[in-house]
C-alpha cells in the first residue's frame, strides 16, 4: 500500500480476506448477488441447517443492557461459559473453570488483540501458514518479538514434539499462538498429540494460546465430537494454557462479534486492563442472548448439524477440485477450507494471485495463498505460498456449485 498522505499516519494493510472482498466489490460483488460465488468466504453459512436449532431472529434488550458492560463481560455469561467447558471437557477433574477464568470480548480478533497487548517483552512463536489477521496483530505491538515456525507439507503441516520443544527452548519462546484446527490447512492437533503439547507448555513454561474457533468442524471419527485443550489442563489457574473461541464459527453467528477467552485468573485480570483502554468492554445486549446458545442441548444439536452438512460439502469440493487439476497436500480434517496447491495448473493461474484475478472475471472469489505467509513488519524478504490458494466450502451448496463451475471455466481458458 502507498504511505498515507496525511501527516503522522502509516499505511495499514487490509487482511487477506478483507483485501479480496474489497477488490471484488469494485467489480460489482455483493453478498446478495445471485451471480457471484464467494469461495474466499471466512464465515460459515448462517441459515437453517437440517437438524440445527432455529436461528435467532430477534433479541430483547432489557434496561440494564443499555448500560456499559463490565470489561470482562457479564458475570452470568462468564459463568455459563465456564460451565460449558467444565461439562464438555472437565467432568470429574478436581480443577474447574469459574467465571474468574473467563473474559468476554467483541469477536476473536479483539480477544487476541487484548492478549497481544498484555504480553511482555518476550519472544512469541507463531506458525506459517496461518490465519491472515495474525500478521498485523503480531506486528502492531512492539513489546514482544514474533518468531515464525514453519509447518511443511511433507510433514502433513504438523510439527513433531521434539522439533517444537527445540523451537521453544532454542528461540526462548515464552508464548506460542496456535490456531487449532488450523486456518488455512485444516489440520487438527488432538488426542495424544495435543496432550503432549499441553505437557510441553507446563514443562517449558511457555504459554500456549489456542485459537479454537473451528473446533466443532471435525470430519474424522464420530459425529458430534469436539476438540479443546481445555480437556488437558491440569490446574486452570496455574497451567499456561489459554483458549479463545466464540460464536463466529462454531455457532454460526459471525455478525454477533462475541468471543471468550479462558485462562488463569491472573491473565484474565491483565487482559481486562488491556480491554479498558482498547475497547471499553463487549457488546452488552448480545451477551444475554448468548446464554441460550450455550445450553447443552442447543450446542450439541448445532454441532451435529454442522458436521453432517459440512462433511458433505467437504467431500464435494475435494472431489471436484482434484478432478480440475488442483492438488491438495493434505486433505482438511477440520475447518471449512481446502488449502489448494496450484502447481499443476497451467500458467498463469498456477499463481494464487493470478487465479484470484481471473476468477473475478467469472464472478468467483478465492484467497491467494501469499496472505497466509504471516510476516509481521515484513521482516522476511522471500514470500511463500504464491502457488497456493485457500478455497472455502463455508457457503451454501448452491454457491459452491456455482463457484466451482466458474473455476472450471477459468481453467478451460488456459
Amino acid at each position: 500500500m502507498e504511505p498515507s498522505l496525511t501527516p503522522g499516519f502509516r499505511s495499514v494493510p487490509r487482511t487477506g480476506v478483507i483485501y479480496v472482498m474489497h477488490e471484488a466489490a469494485q467489480l460489482g460483488f455483493s453478498y446478495d448477488s445471485p451471480e457471484w460465488a464467494n469461495l474466499g468466504q471466512g464465515s460459515p453459512e448462517t441459515g437453517d441447517l437440517p437438524g440445527a436449532p432455529p436461528r435467532v431472529e430477534s433479541i430483547t434488550i432489557p434496561a440494564p443492557s443499555r448500560q456499559y458492560s463490565p470489561i470482562e463481560g457479564n458475570l452470568a455469561l462468564r459463568q455459563t461459559v465456564a460451565e460449558y467447558y467444565n461439562r464438555n471437557y472437565r467432568q470429574g477433574k478436581p480443577s474447574q473453570y469459574t467465571a474468574e477464568n473467563v473474559s468476554i470480548a467483541n469477536g476473536g480478533r479483539l480477544a487476541l488483540t487484548r492478549l497481544a497487548a498484555a504480553l511482555g517483552n518476550v519472544n512469541m512463536g507463531h506458525f506459517i501458514p496461518d490465519y491472515t489477521a495474525y500478521e498485523e496483530l503480531l506486528g502492531v505491538f512492539k513489546a514482544f518479538t514474533a518468531i515464525p515456525i514453519l509447518l511443511e507439507p511433507r510433514h502433513g503441516y504438523h510439527k513433531a514434539l521434539a522439533d517444537l520443544e527445540n523451537e521453544i527452548l532454542g528461540r526462548g519462546l515464552s508464548a506460542l499462538l496456535v490456531s487449532n484446527p488450523c486456518n488455512p490447512t485444516g489440520q487438527v492437533i488432538e488426542g495424544k498429540e495435543l496432550e503432549s503439547w499441553c505437557d510441553l507448555a507446563r514443562s517449558c513454561r511457555c504459554s500456549m494460546i489456542f485459537d479454537e474457533f473451528y473446533s466443532h468442524y471435525l470430519y474424522d471419527g464420530e459425529l458430534g465430537r469436539m476438540n479443546s485443550a481445555a480437556a488437558l489442563v491440569h490446574d486452570v489457574d496455574s497451567d499456561p494454557i489459554l483458549i479463545v473461541d466464540g460464536l463466529t464459527k462454531n455457532w454460526r453467528y459471525p455478525g454477533w462479534r462475541l468471543s471468550w477467552t479462558l485462562a488463569p485468573r491472573d491473565v484474565i485480570d491483565v487482559i481486562a486492563s488491556a480491554g479498558s483502554f482498547l475497547d471499553g468492554g463487549p457488546n452488552h445486549p448480545f451477551q444475554t442472548a448468548t446464554l441460550e446458545l450455550l445450553k447443552p442441548e442447543f450446542a450439541r444439536a448445532e454441532t451435529l448439524a454442522i458436521q453432517k452438512t459440512f462433511r458433505k460439502k467437504r467431500y464435494y469440493m475435494l472431489e471436484r477440485l482434484k478432478k480440475m487439476g488442483f492438488k491438495v497436500d493434505v486433505d482438511p480434517v477440520g475447518t471449512f477450507y481446502v488449502w489448494a496447491n496450484l502447481e499443476g495448473l497451467p500458467s498463469p493461474i498456477h499463481d494464487g494471485m493470478s487465479l484470484f484475478r481471473e476468477g473475478l472475471k467469472e464472478k468467483v472469489i478465492t484467497i491467494p495463498g501469499i496472505f497466509f505467509d504471516v510476516n509481521p513488519d515484513k521482516r522476511r524478504f522471500h514470500a511463500r505460498y504464491e502457488h497456493y490458494s485457500r478455497i472455502s466450502f463455508g457457503p451454501e451448496m448452491e454457491k459452491l456449485e456455482r463457484g466451482l463451475d466458474a473455476l472450471e471455466r477459468v481453467i478451460r481458458k488456459f
